[in-house]
């Protein structure tokens, strides 16, 4: 399970969702040449993201063929999107297992 958590410059975290991104073949079988910022996350690792990364991992959502992500982990990852977006110094985490 990847979390997702929203982080200020020192760490602190500002939000986070209620709901997790299930790994899985379609996840890991993301082209990464259209998927520049989903295609590249890892199961076991973190990844983090800056506002003009989220501006294009955002971007990638609405082109998320179905079933690799659920419904609401879209709402969510689009509410902690443009929370990083809307504000100074945050940061979008993806926390791996």
């Amino acid at each position: 399970m990847i979390n997702l958590q929203v982080r200020g410059e020192k760490g602190t975290i500002e939000a986070r969702a209620e709901h997790g991104v299930v790994w899985g073949s379609e996840l890991a079988g993301l082209d990464q040449s259209a998927f520049p910022m989903l295609g590249h996350l890892l199961p076991y690792a973190d990844t983090v993201f800056n506002h003009r990364q989220v501006s294009t991992l955002l971007a990638e959502v609405p082109r998320l063929p179905a079933g690799v992500v659920t419904d609401a982990v879209v709402r969510e990852l689009v509410e902690l999107g443009r929370m990083v977006l809307d504000g100074r110094g945050l940061y979008l985490w993806f926390l791996g297992d």
